[in-house]
């Protein structure tokens, strides 16, 4: 149970089946980042699962904590002027926030790999994208430079690239955005780590190379056997490739589900917004979108921090904390959810 009386989310696994097969538990985690106005903090104690070859989904508006949340697990939180400072990050066993910082550059590349938005300010442009593969093969496998080299090859053509025993060669600026895209998932993915964090990979590409890239971390995570968690504020990607999904508001939790079912019945009215701005065909030329926006750290609301912008609102919900709670497998944050017959895509 939560201080505050709700349920924790990192219990909640909605695969009954396999209920402690967790390669991932996050529990509790909260991050600050100091600031003119004081200690800020932008996460609020969050929890979830990652199963074996499950992948997860985190989606949120910008600012929801999403990406904090990421860079956390791989302790790239810059320090100062963030810090975790509550909770754990228990991967196989061992809690990540507790590792120094040596320890954690043999878990980074070799057991977690990391896919960033920008791929543009993640490459070196001073060296080829062969180099900056092998270098990481190097750095956690007992390879010559060779033989890294050779790996660095063969988890090009592994990601699509053609011909990649020439473009390894090849400098950064020479790819496209989609090829650099999948450069840095070659990077992420050459120790084959069991654990893939993709953060927006299809940021800025158009549908169609967005499409091959969600259709390539698919495969890559059946043949490599991986789990996967994938960050986003798109709801139309994580369909295509998430078996849960974690929708954060505002450095919380505020829904939990299978895919599925959030999509078809969606118990909070956050992500009936988010699911209400997907542009379906169905809806003509009408786009939809949800009043307002994200508050800013230093200016969460009393009460529901979604209250302002929720046309479900009553008093209550400005007055009073809504706990987490688990309904029929599936984890909300609404005093309201009993109450409502949300829409969703169907």
């Amino acid at each position: 149970m939560l201080p505050d009386g709700g349920v924790d989310a990192g219990a909640l696994n909605t695969e009954s089946e396999q209920p402690t097969d967790a390669l991932l538990k996050v529990r509790d985690l909260r991050v600050t980042f100091s600031s003119e106005r004081g200690p800020l903090e932008v996460v609020h104690g969050i929890s979830f699962d990652v199963g074996r070859g499950e992948t997860v989904g985190l989606v949120g508006e910008s600012g929801s904590g999403k990406t904090v949340t990421g860079l956390s697990i791989m302790q790239l939180i810059p320090d100062p002027p963030g810090r975790i400072t509550g909770g754990s990050i228990e991967f196989e066993g061992t809690d990540l926030a507790t590792l120094s910082r040596h320890q954690m550059r043999k878990v980074r590349g070799a057991r977690i790999g990391m896919v960033f938005q920008e791929p543009m300010t993640s490459l070196s442009p001073a060296f080829t994208v062969g180099e900056q593969i092998a270098e990481t093969v190097r750095c956690h496998m007992d390879l010559s430079r060779r033989d890294s080299w050779k790996r660095a090859v063969e988890m090009l053509g592994l990601v699509g690239i053609p011909h990649p025993a020439h473009r390894a060669k090849s400098y950064p600026h020479e790819f496209s955005g989609g090829m650099r895209q999948r450069v840095m998932m070659a990077i992420a993915l050459c120790c084959r780590p069991q654990l893939l964090i993709a953060d927006e990979p299809t940021t800025a590409l158009d549908v169609t190379i967005q499409a091959q890239i969600l259709d390539l971390i698919a495969d890559l995570r059946d043949q490599m056997e991986m789990s996967v968690v994938f960050i986003t504020h798109d709801l139309g990607v994580v369909a295509e490739v998430c078996d849960r999904v974690v929708v954060m508001y505002s450095g919380d939790v505020v829904e939990a589900a299978d895919a599925l079912p959030l999509y078809t019945k969606p118990l909070h009215p956050y992500t009936e917004g988010l699911l209400a701005s997907l542009p379906l065909l169905d809806r003509g030329e009408e786009l939809i979108s949800i009043p307002g926006s994200a508050p800013l750290p230093w200016d969460v609301p009393t009460g529901c921090s979604f209250h302002p912008r929720c046309k479900y609102c009553e008093p209550g919900c400005i007055e009073n904390v809504p706990p987490l709670e688990v309904v029929d497998d599936r984890a909300v944050r609404c005093l309201r959810w009993d109450k409502l017959h949300l829409a969703g895509t169907e």
